[in-house]
């Protein structure tokens, strides 16, 4: 007999529940997991410094991007995928739950398979286009090819984390990213320190966790799914156009997530050519550890967004426009409280922090001790554009979300990475991510403004 359920595994009522408690119930989880997950590049960045140095340290900063566009190609299907499929179980169409899904695991694969491909086959030009400099060649190197292997699994592993809280096992997906960043410290120690094998043991630690990370989300859906699992897809031309259409729709949808990760790409790239024209490659190394603590900025982010998502998806779909505006007010709310703690504990922490990555007797030390407190401004506004972005990502609104995020990672951040550094300094290249983020967030409430000010005049 067929279980019908919808979702209420860990009684996530979607549709009735009081939204402050479904809200709780998915972020603490998602939280805990995402941090986790995000230890696997900062564990990286700790063990690479303190066991190579400083050059291990900005190389793997180099090599980060393609990192970063393989987790963005991940959260664009989960999202695109998470929220398509989260309509489609409003409307108590199962199916067509089970074909999105098993559609976005195909099209990302195959984007993430091209990515792995082209960095095998040509490292050398790879770093060279991610701005490596001759000093860090040979690191760079070496840390790209072992960290190709895990990049599919990594991919796994992000779709994976979305659509297992939307099948109603949010504690499921925080203990897959908790084994993934067990496993990535433990070799992480083991193969940089005791066997001496540097950035190449960084990687080997890391795409070794993505591969556990991956295999568990696919032992999921085969063996433990209650409503979402795979299905076999057809293979008749109709059958294909339909699979086009569909991946083509949830990249829509999931795009600004992808242009997250891609502007997170542009910071470290145009960061580091700056930093590098200004500082040379200590001021690259005392960047990179920015770059490193960066993900926990987004995990806290991503974690308010990611949970409000099926909230607000389903209820979207089931026209409750009250509890979407409810679980919105909730959603920014916490953004605010997250971003506020990352402020305060960048701010305090910064020579602690630093410590962790490097010798205080090193040049780039000082540099980073100096810098952090003024980017970790940056955490309020970004957590609050984060929390939009998902917002207009969930009720299908793709061109605004595209819109903002290309306001938060290019549009305003390039320039004020060039025209900082000419009015304040130094300090400038530290305040140039602050500065792009507030301007969205200006951005964001005056059209969020004049939205609701229409909407109350049509309304009276």
């Amino acid at each position: 007999m067929t279980k019908d359920r919808n979702l209420d595994r860990d009684k996530l009522d979607f549709a009735n529940g009081k939204i402050g408690r479904l809200f709780s119930v998915l972020f603490f989880p998602t939280l805990i997991g995402m941090i986790f997950n995000s230890a696997l590049t900062v564990i990286d960045g700790i063990f690479v410094g303190r066991g190579v140095g400083a050059e291990g340290i900005a190389a793997v900063n180099i090599v980060a991007p393609i990192f970063m566009v393989s987790t963005g190609i991940g959260l664009m299907f989960g999202i695109g995928s998470s929220v398509v499929a989260s309509i489609r179980l409003s409307e108590s169409n199962v199916k067509a739950a089970r074909i999105i899904m098993t559609q976005a695991f195909i099209a990302g694969l195959m984007m993430v398979g091209l990515i792995s491909i082209v960095s095998l086959l040509l490292p050398y030009e790879v770093v060279g286009w991610l701005g490596c400099s001759p000093l860090l060649e040979h690191h760079a190197i070496d840390y790209l090819l072992w960290l190709v292997p895990g990049l599919v699994f990594l991919f796994i592993e992000c779709v994976g984390m979305m659509l297992i809280r939307l099948d109603g096992s949010p504690k499921y997906a925080m203990t897959v990213q908790i084994v993934a960043a067990v496993i990535n410290i433990v070799l992480d120690w083991y193969m940089v320190f005791p066997l001496g094998m540097g950035v190449k043991g960084a990687a080997m630690a890391t795409s070794i966790a993505c591969a556990a990370g991956g295999v568990m989300v696919l032992f999921y859906f085969v063996g433990m799914a209650d409503t979402l699992r795979f299905y076999r897809l057809k293979m008749s031309v109709t059958s294909l156009l339909l699979t086009i259409r569909n991946t083509g729709y949830m990249m829509k949808i999931g795009f600004a997530t992808f242009l997250t990760e891609i502007a997170m790409g542009v910071m470290m790239l145009t960061g580091n050519y700056m930093f590098m024209a200004w500082l040379g490659e200590n001021g690259v190394a005392a960047y990179a550890i920015a770059c490193y603590l960066f993900p926990l900025v987004f995990s806290m982010s991503n974690a308010v967004a990611q949970s409000a998502q099926p909230i607000i998806s389903y209820n979207y779909g089931a026209r409750s426009a009250e509890r979407v505006s409810r679980a919105l007010r909730v959603s920014i709310v916490t953004a605010v409280v997250c971003g506020i703690a990352v402020t305060i504990g960048l701010w305090l922490g910064a020579r602690g922090i630093t410590g962790l990555f490097l010798s205080p007797h090193e040049e780039a030390y000082a540099l980073a001790v100096d810098g952090l407190p003024l980017f970790s401004i940056c955490a309020v506004f970004f957590a609050v554009n984060i929390a939009f972005i998902g917002y207009c990502q969930s009720i299908e609104r793709a061109a605004e979300s595209t819109v903002y995020t290309l306001l938060r990672g290019v549009i305003f951040l390039v320039p004020c990475f060039i025209m900082l550094p000419e009015l304040a300094g130094a300090e400038g290249l530290w305040l140039a991510i602050p500065a792009a983020e507030l301007l969205t967030s200006a951005v964001i409430f005056t059209r969020y403004a004049r939205g609701r000010r229409r909407s109350y005049i049509a309304n009276r």
